[in-house]
């Protein structure tokens, strides 16, 4: 375990009451400036939401829909120029698998219609298994009668969530906004100022710092804020498969000793790849011609590794002794046929995790509080967790009238959500050290959990629920 879980320091997942009045006496306090007699007073909005990213626009609009805020006046700050509806004929190289949560929020903000309308595939079955032995694990409901999640571009969700945005008149969208400092709510100040790189001043009540993981919020909260390179970076394809897959509806990963690689339903023809590996071999693989890079990936879903003869005998006792075990295959994962023009990239990969998400006025969502590695899916359905229940303590607080800076309000959130997050955070750290490696002990110890957790419905069946609710 240790081994597995090497490099998190333990103050990086305090207990779950997080002391924010040592962060309120501790941190250091932002530069001020002292307004000229020719400078434009400060607009004051309620909340401030910096960023206009999936998760900080799903928030503007969840806050902005709920009644119990219908008398907040709400901002959004948003660094880009505008909002570039996507081209429906063209599928986008990164998607987001969407759990059964972030699917009832955008239900409850009106935003899955749209969702649906455009683009969305369902994924009813999921196979994962270990290139270093034969270990396998499937995940899907008895007869494939409920997803797991879907599959959905990132642009398509974005585009449907401000799409929901023009109706809601107490949030207003500021584009072109870059954040360049704020100071936040202490030493006897009243409010929080922002100030954006035009020179314009904004204050207000709540600022909600969803600015990503090089989060401003969160430097000027002065909080602790771990970070873990993996020394790895994550490839993103569309790919078009060999042929129409009937009801191509499985989402396929296989653990290979430099990191996982994963297809995921787009169409009946098409998947999206997310392969995670080494900073060279990602290189490298950019830069192949599509024919190399189509053979790379076909081979890294079906290359055979050198095996240990001792785990292989381990293997076929525990098979033995698990009837349930008898009858499973292997499923081989689509053929790939080619690689939609422009559609590779590569991105860094790491992990990231404040010591507090809340302060006075002042809170954390998204990336700027946690990042996880994507081999589990969950990062952006944290974020969306983090929206729902920040609506909700919030909602509550302001119909209470608490106010929404209320820090004992705010801490409940905080709360709630590192009971959620840092078990899903330690999960898939682990899941990334354990399956990064060869070595012979380590691939014996996951293959027998692996097959023992296969075997096991209601063990499966927990797992599905709590990482995709």
């Amino acid at each position: 375990m240790n081994q597995v879980l090497s490099g998190i320091p333990r103050k990086v997942f305090p207990r779950v009451r997080c002391t924010v009045l040592q962060w309120r006496l501790a941190s250091t306090t932002t530069a001020s400036h002292t307004s000229s007699s020719t400078e434009k007073p400060a607009e004051f909005y309620d909340i401030i939401i910096a960023g206009g990213g999936m998760v900080g626009t799903t928030l503007a609009c969840s806050l902005g829909k709920n009644p119990r805020l219908a008398d907040r006046r709400i901002l959004l700050l948003e660094a880009a120029a505008g909002f570039k509806q996507p081209l429906t004929e063209t599928y986008s190289n990164r998607v987001s698998a969407i759990s059964k949560g972030t699917h009832r929020l955008m239900k409850a903000i009106g935003a899955w219609d749209h969702i649906e309308a455009t683009r969305v595939k369902p994924v009813l079955k999921m196979q994962v298994w270990d290139a270093c032995s034969d270990a396998l694990i499937t995940f899907n409901y008895d007869d494939m009668a409920d997803n797991i999640s879907w599959i959905v571009e990132n642009d398509v969700l974005l585009s449907s969530v401000y799409r929901q945005l023009e109706g809601v008149k107490n949030v207003e969208i500021r584009y072109s906004s870059r954040m360049e400092e704020c100071s936040l709510i202490r030493d006897g100040a009243e409010k929080s100022t922002v100030r954006l790189s035009n020179g314009d001043r904004v204050q207000c009540e709540l600022l909600v710092g969803a600015d990503g993981f090089n989060s401003l919020v969160r430097r000027s909260m002065g909080v602790d804020n771990f970070t873990l390179a993996y020394n790895q970076m994550g490839v993103v394809a569309t790919l078009k498969l060999a042929g129409a897959v009937a009801n191509n509806v499985t989402a396929w990963q296989r653990f290979l000793p430099t990191g996982p690689i994963a297809l995921l339903p787009l169409n009946d023809d098409m998947s999206s790849l997310v392969w995670s590996t080494t900073v060279a071999e990602a290189k490298r693989l950019v830069q192949l011609d599509e024919p190399s890079f189509v053979a790379a990936l076909n081979e890294a879903f079906t290359k055979s590794y050198p095996r240990n003869n001792v785990i292989e005998e381990i293997m076929k006792n525990v098979n033995s002794l698990i009837s349930s075990q008898t009858g499973q295959r292997l499923e081989p994962a689509p053929v790939v046929e080619a690689v939609m023009e422009k559609s590779r990239a590569a991105f860094p990969l790491g992990l990231g995790h404040t010591s507090t998400y809340v302060g006075h006025g002042v809170c954390l969502i998204g990336d700027a509080a946690h990042r996880v590695h994507p081999l589990a899916g969950q990062g952006v359905n944290l974020g969306f967790g983090d929206v729902q229940c920040l609506t909700d303590v919030l909602a509550e607080a302001n119909y209470s009238g608490l106010g929404l800076n209320n820090i004992a309000e705010l801490v409940k959130y905080e709360q709630e959500r590192l009971r959620h997050n840092v078990p899903i955070i330690l999960t898939t750290h682990g899941l990334q050290r354990l399956y990064t490696t060869d070595f012979a002990p380590i691939v014996g110890l996951r293959s027998i959990g692996l097959t023992i957790t296969n075997s096991v419905p209601p063990l499966k069946k927990f797992l599905m629920n709590y990482a995709m609710s």
